[in-house]
Order: structure tokens, then C-alpha cells, then sequence
């Protein structure tokens, strides 16, 4: 007999072929399994403590998988689902995770009949493809500017939201919010960016009744001078700029030697006077407000408030790329290039409001602001922490219609219209692609049958009525009124998708469960390359729990 040969070193640990697949399997379907009860309308929220100390309630599915800190290689690729769902399209993240573990369970039985995992992945792929056709057969087009059609779809988004207690009020002020910085690129495409001209800003106490969407822009700053400068001005004229107004002080220890005493006063004077042609060249605009990203000093402070103009310093880079977009104003880099032009004259109103024990800027009631600021209140910090990603929820679903004004029907209803469909189309397929399609079809079903759950009635009879309704293919639309667990026609009920966002979901879902399908090999313990010259460190070996090296998943 010849020795074992050992190619792999001691401290590491393979394990390959089924196991990993029904280790990757078992990890997914726990990771859907914890924000399961997070779907739909009668949703659970969940609370969790992050290392701080501080604590998160949310039944946003990106927003729980984010604090968690899982293990398993595989649940940490659940995790980057939902995150790139939630930054491609922006809502649909529990979805995405019901659907992948749902897809990855079906293929459980498959894999244990020893089919091959590319051969399933074949069929998903398959079945993906006439998925996403049977998504464009029975979307229905929007009119982007009739509101309550908008209204109702990005109601429908919130409705599985902790917000949805406060009726319309957040959905309106999601619509306002994208509507305003809605850009037109032309061609019928609009662009709305989001992340960059919405802020939001949280002020804890008064009620969530008397949030807003300010038609400009809101800073916590308050005026250099409270009491020489104006608090309040009607259309001023605002410049920007991102230059200090003081006189520059040298790099590094600058040292001068001064013969005579009169050029110690000369020196002055020079300082002086740099100081005041900085603001004389800003005065010959007659501006009202003068914001500078920069410090200001109290001289340049003396001579704009002399001439009746108020001053904001050390302003944020992006709060003055805001102020910029809602004003109509351009941000100057030198006081010496000011032209008319770059004057804002967008907005109607300067105003210093005290909120609580802070004072806050509002350049507000602009002309056609291409940025808002969302003002949200509400009783605590945690409180409004969750209505901010309920509104980040809102806003991108608005979005994603203003840019692809499509819909179909929520509630379950295009999950089972599409397992249906798929159902009939498998008996067609031959060979051994049509055993992982038929599964992949019935795994659709996951969406409506975890609403179903989620508002406590009878899942079995409930799924086997809606089965039977979509079978007969007569309405596309019958789903499940995700709050009483009534089967009805979305359509009249007002539940309605983005089209954008299905078609994400089914995409990543499919997507990453073939890519965990066709994981047949884990190799943990894989050690960092040492530099070269380093003391070779005592080999670690690593248990099971720590093997989330990052080398085994492509990122």
C-alpha cells in the first residue's frame, strides 16, 4: 500500500461536493427565514442591538441583514442581495431574500437525486427568461403626472412599512420630494438623483404631522452676526462661495522682520485692506446673503454687515451643492470672477427659524428648485431613524417610476400569475430541464404564501384558491389584500409594483441562487501571504466559525 499523500497543508479544511451544497442551502434558508415575518403589510418589526449599545427597530430586510454578522460564507452572500437591491432599485429587499432561499430550498431535492447543479442552474435561467416576459405581458403603463395613480403605487410600497399607520403623509411628501428634483434628460428620460439633492434632517419633537418637503433647502446654521444681520429677507440674492474671507495666514510659521514701527501698521493695513476688497468686489453684485463654505473673518463680518448683508459661514460642501440647485445660483471659487450671472435669485424667502434649542437657515419657496430638503419630526431619535428609511423606501419607488412608469400587480398576484404560466410552459420543456422548472415555478409562490402567513389565515386553503384562480388564467390580477388575507383583485384594491422592482427582484434572487448553487468546494484556513522580512507568525488554525475568508466568494 502507498502512504496517503497529503497535498493540502494540516491547518486547512476542505469539505466538498454535497455537503457544502446542503451547508449553503441550510445558511440561506436560515438567513430568509429571519426576516420572513418582515413581508407584507401585517409585518413584524424587529429590534436589534448594534455594538454601541444603540438599538435599531426596523422591518426593512437591508436595514436587519446589515447589522447582522453572520459566519456562514454563503448568508454573507445572502446579505450583499439585499443591499444591492436596495441600492439598484431601492425597495423589495425582503422579497429578494424570500425568493433566493425559496429558489435554493427547491433545489434541495434535486440535489439530492444527484441532478447536476449546472443543469438546475439551466433550468432557473430558463425560467428566469420567461419570467421576466410574462412581467412585461401584464404590466400596465402609468401616467407619471397623474398623482393619485403615483399616490397609490408608492403607497402600496409603504404599506408593508411601519409608516403606513400615518395614511398618505409620507407617501405625498416622497412623491413631492421626487418630483421636484426630477431632471429631464430629454429623449423622455428623467433623471432623479436621490442620495445627492435630498436631504433629510431629522429634528426630534413636535409630531410626524408637521413634516414637510421644503420647495429649497434647510441648514443647521445661523448667521455670523445674529444681531447686525438680517434674519429674514424676501427674494434675496444669494451668492456661493467656496473661498475664505479672511486674510491668509502663512503655511507654516511665517516669521517677518520689521525695521520701522510705522511698517508693523503698514502690515495692518495691507490685511485691511485685502479683507475689504474681498467684499467690496462681493458688494458690487448687491448680494443679500453671502454663504462661503470657508471661514469668515470678523472684519469681512463688519463690512457685509455694514452694507446690510447677512453671512453664513463654514457651510457643508453638499448643503451648498443643494443651495446651488434649488437657487439657481453657481458656486464661485474667487470673489475677483463673480458675474451677474452667477447671482441666485431662485428663491423667495431667507429665513432664521428657532426649532428647539437650534437655529436653522431656510432658503425656501424657490422658483423651480432642482433640490429639497425633507424635515421630518417626530417624538424620538429611533422613531424617525425608521420614517427615514421608510421615505428612502418611497422616494426610490417614486423614482423608479418617473424613470420607467410601468406597473404590475402587487400582492402576491405576479408571483402566482407567473408560476402559473411557468407551470404550463414546463410540460412543453424535455429532457431533464423540466423537473428544476416546474420547481422553479412553484418557488414564485414563496412572495404570496409568506403574506399569507404573515396575516394569519389559512395558508393552505388560501394558496390553493389562488392556485386554482390563476390556473384558469382569468385575472392576472387576483392576489392576496395583504392586511385582512382576503383574495382580491389588486387592481380595484390599489396594490400595485413598480415593474423596475420585480424585475430586480427575480433577477437577483435567481441569479444568486445559482452562483451558491455552483459552490462546490469550501476551503477555509487560508492564510495571509506574509511580507517578506516579517517574523513568521504561529500558524493559526481556524475553526469552522470563523471561516468567512473572503477569498471564497467573488464578490
Amino acid at each position: 500500500m502507498h502512504a496517503p499523500v497529503l497535498v493540502l497543508k494540516d491547518s486547512l479544511k476542505r469539505e466538498s461536493g454535497t455537503k457544502v451544497h446542503h451547508a449553503n442551502i441550510q445558511a440561506s434558508k436560515a438567513v430568509a427565514d429571519i426576516i420572513r415575518t418582515t413581508l407584507g403589510p401585517r409585518s413584524m418589526l424587529k429590534m436589534l442591538l448594534d455594538a454601541s449599545g444603540g438599538i435599531v427597530v426596523t422591518n426593512d430586510g437591508n436595514a436587519i441583514l446589515r447589522e447582522l454578522d453572520l459566519a456562514h460564507p454563503a448568508a454573507k452572500s445572502m446579505i450583499e442581495l439585499s443591499r444591492t437591491q436596495d441600492e439598484e432599485v431601492g425597495d423589495g429587499t425582503t422579497s429578494v431574500i424570500v425568493l433566493a432561499g425559496e429558489m435554493l430550498h427547491v433545489a434541495q431535492a434535486f440535489i439530492d437525486k444527484n441532478f447536476h447543479p449546472t443543469v438546475i442552474c439551466r433550468a432557473y435561467n430558463k425560467a428566469l427568461e420567461d419570467a421576466i416576459a410574462v412581467l412585461d405581458k401584464i404590466s400596465m403603463s402609468v401616467d407619471v403626472n397623474d398623482r393619485s395613480a403615483m399616490l397609490g403605487l408608492v403607497k402600496s410600497s409603504i404599506g408593508t412599512k411601519f409608516t403606513s399607520q400615518f395614511g398618505n403623509l409620507i407617501a405625498d411628501m416622497a412623491l413631492d420630494a421626487a418630483t421636484i428634483v426630477g431632471v429631464d434628460l430629454g429623449q423622455g428620460l428623467r433623471e432623479v438623483d436621490i442620495k445627492k439633492y435630498i436631504k433629510v434632517e431629522k429634528i426630534p419633537g413636535g409630531q410626524l404631522e408637521d413634516s414637510t418637503v421644503l420647495r429649497g433647502v434647510m441648514i443647521n446654521k445661523d448667521v455670523v452676526a445674529p444681531g447686525k444681520m438680517k434674519r429674514r429677507i424676501v427674494n434675496p440674492r444669494i451668492i456661493l462661495l467656496d473661498c475664505p474671507l479672511e486674510y491668509k495666514k502663512g503655511e507654516n510659521q511665517t516669521n517677518a522682520e520689521l525695521a520701522n514701527e510705522e511698517d508693523w501698521a503698514t502690515l495692518l493695513r495691507m490685511e485691511e485692506e485685502y479683507i475689504q476688497d474681498l467684499c467690496s468686489q462681493i458688494l458690487k453684485f448687491k448680494p443679500d446673503l453671502v454663504i462661503t463654505e470657508k471661514g469668515l473673518s470678523d472684519l469681512a463680518c463688519h463690512f457685509l454687515s455694514k452694507a446690510g448683508v447677512s453671512a453664513i459661514r463654514r457651510l457643508r460642501k453638499t448643503d451648498n451643492n443643494r443651495i446651488a440647485k434649488a437657487t439657481g445660483a453657481v458656486i464661485v471659487n474667487r470673489p475677483d470672477e463673480l458675474q451677474e450671472s452667477d447671482v441666485g435669485t431662485g428663491a423667495g424667502l431667507f429665513e432664521v427659524k428657532k426649532i428647539g434649542d437650534e437655529f436653522f437657515s431656510f432658503i425656501v419657496e424657490c422658483k423651480d428648485p432642482k433640490a429639497c430638503t425633507v424635515l421630518l419630526r417626530g417624538p424620538s431619535k429611533d422613531f424617525l431613524n425608521e420614517v427615514e428609511r421608510n421615505l428612502q423606501d418611497a422616494m426610490s419607488v417614486a423614482r423608479n417610476i418617473i424613470k420607467n412608469p410601468k406597473l404590475v400587480p402587487g400582492g402576491g398576484a405576479s408571483e402566482l400569475t407567473v408560476s402559473a404560466t411557468l407551470k404550463q410552459k414546463s410540460s412543453s420543456i424535455e429532457g431533464i430541464e423540466k423537473w428544476p422548472y416546474e420547481a422553479a415555478a412553484v418557488a414564485f409562490e414563496a412572495i404570496p404564501r409568506t403574506l399569507a402567513q404573515n396575516c394569519g389565515v389559512n395558508v393552505i386553503r388560501t394558496m390553493t384558491e389562488l392556485q386554482g384562480k390563476h390556473a384558469n388564467g382569468e385575472n392576472a390580477w387576483t392576489g392576496i389584500d395583504g392586511n385582512t388575507g382576503v383574495i382580491a383583485d389588486m387592481n380595484e384594491r390599489k396594490i400595485w409594483d413598480s415593474y423596475n422592482v420585480k424585475v430586480q427582484t427575480f433577477k437577483t434572487a435567481i441569479e444568486a441562487a445559482c452562483m451558491l448553487l455552483r459552490i462546490d468546494d469550501i476551503v477555509s484556513g487560508i492564510k495571509k501571504k506574509q511580507t517578506p522580512g516579517a517574523a513568521p507568525s504561529k500558524p493559526q488554525i481556524e475553526q469552522e466559525g470563523d471561516a468567512d475568508n473572503e477569498q471564497m466568494i467573488a464578490e
